[in-house]
């Protein structure tokens, strides 16, 4: 028998090739003879100097396929993403895939009395020292508003908390012009320098084109402005099927696809070769309620169908996913966050936003973050495949057994379990019913609760150094001086 290995990876791709194309040409008919519409003079003049038709009085900018094009092929394939202590550096890149919080929630979920409120500073806190113990939650978010600063500097607090209670990547992005330079200058604080944040990016910054086929003057700047300093920037369309996109999936897409292309081609003219990842936060409209449908299938195949484009042009991809639309953590918590989950790993997409959110993107919650910690690992161990090698056939082993044997005692089985099955935490109870009820017959979210408890009170982050944390509280409190 030779000794061959396979381990093909399951995956997931909703488009033919064809029709991966024909949106493909779609949206650039779109931008040539639509155009895009821009708030922000900087990028109408940069737009122009480049030879786009722009319409200055209309703020619409005509984009030429040949544009387009070029601003593809400069647009780097792979973006490695490096943490403060080395340990948990990403590359995106292929299939891999990177699980973060998702950003920017407005509410927290109260863990104590199950509602829901407006964050606080310890909420944060929590949350952010609770992802850096979460095994399969790769990366860090400024996942949470805070309404205890005040809002001018709310986007530089938040990055603030992160940088000082964990030291892995960030997933971020700022609600003002100024906001990015002061975020920078934390980051470069930390990196040990502008010349080495730019070689080893900490955080990506998330920018967000205005449905329909609109860039607002502030998420412009901010990406013309990453583009320059070479900051990874994570464009993220926002259409909503049925209300600022088309009701079908295949016009969403197209349009996603051209606000998508339109950021990219105004930080390749900015800066060739500026790395930019192909993002999307999908939504449909429920027209029964006027809500948005992010627990949705048709939104997760949105979501998959996005990053499949994003690889077409062969980028780094992004995709908010993992998401619920419950108020709690219950059934419809776990089956819409878990179904995204596992179809966003299937599709390879590098980087999913979404852990630990409900309520319409729009809420955080400690005991689903751990939840979706375990689904992440479930879903990463899906993806390892079967591995099919003359020692995992076994044929040797069952000859040695034979008809009504034993493997439990066998070495092969020793050997192998750990590497065949993935091991979740105690989150997921597998015992036999009256050791349950023994226990308590504690639900999925009691233990998740417990696990919570646990963690954040054994839990020690890796602390910045002291000359470096010294001089990030300076800086913070310069911003907060400059602002009050």
């Amino acid at each position: 028998m030779s000794n061959f290995s396979s381990s093909a990876r399951p995956k997931l791709e909703l488009l033919p090739r064809t029709e991966v194309e024909r949106i493909h040409l779609a949206s650039m008919k779109l931008l040539e003879e639509i155009g895009v519409m821009i708030y922000n003079d900087n990028a109408l003049r940069l737009l122009k100097n480049a030879g786009v038709e722009v319409d200055f009085s209309k703020k619409i900018a005509y984009i030429p396929q040949h544009l387009v094009k070029e601003s593809l092929i400069k647009a780097p394939s792979v973006i490695r993403l490096y943490s403060r202590n080395g340990k948990h550096d990403r590359i995106l890149e292929g299939d891999n895939v990177t699980y973060n919080p998702g950003s920017a929630a407005l509410f927290f979920l109260d863990s104590k009395t199950g509602d829901l409120r407006r964050p606080l500073t310890r909420d944060l806190v929590d949350l952010v020292k609770l992802t850096d113990a979460l095994e399969h939650i790769h990366a860090q978010s400024t996942a949470l508003v805070v309404s205890d600063v005040p809002d001018e500097i709310v986007d530089r607090y938040r990055l603030f908390i992160v940088l000082k209670n964990s030291p892995k990547a960030i997933i971020t992005g700022t609600f003002s012009i100024d906001g990015l330079y002061d975020m920078k200058r934390m980051l470069e604080l930390v990196a040990g320098g502008e010349k080495e944040l730019a070689r080893k990016p900490m955080a990506i910054f998330d920018t967000c084109p205005s449905a329909p086929l609109k860039w607002s003057e502030i998420t412009c700047q901010n990406l013309i402005d990453c583009a320059k300093f070479r900051i990874p920037a994570e464009i993220i369309p926002m259409p909503q099927l049925g209300a600022t996109g088309p009701v079908t999936l295949a016009g969403s897409l197209v349009q996603h696809n051209a606000e998508f292309l339109s950021g990219l081609v105004m930080a390749q003219v900015e800066n060739p070769g500026a790395p930019v990842i192909y993002g999307g936060s999908p939504t449909t409209l429920d027209m029964r309620f006027g809500t948005a449908r992010l627990g949705a299938i048709e939104t997760m195949m949105l979501g998959c169908s996005y990053a499949q484009m994003g690889k077409y042009y062969k980028l780094p991809t992004h995709v908010y996913l993992g998401l619920s639309d419950t108020k709690t953590i219950d059934a419809q918590c776990g089956f819409e966050s878990g179904i995204a989950i596992v179809l966003g790993t299937l599709a390879g997409i590098n980087v999913i936003s979404g852990p630990g959110m409900l309520n319409f993107e729009n809420c955080q919650s400690l005991e689903k973050l751990v939840i979706d910690n375990t689904i992440c690992g479930m879903a990463l161990r899906l993806v390892e495949g079967v591995t099919v090698t003359d020692e995992t056939l076994a044929i040797d082993l069952i000859r040695k057994v034979g008809p009504g044997g034993m493997y439990l005692a066998e070495k092969h089985t020793l050997k192998w379990f750990r590497k065949e099955r993935f091991i979740p935490s105690e989150l997921i109870d597998r015992r036999e019913w009256k050791a349950w009820k023994a226990d308590g017959s504690k639900t999925a979210h009691q233990r998740a609760k417990e696990i919570v408890e646990k963690t954040l009170k054994k839990h020690e982050p890796e602390p910045l150094q002291r000359d470096v944390e010294n001089e990030l509280d300076s800086l913070m409190k310069t911003i907060m001086s400059t602002h009050s």
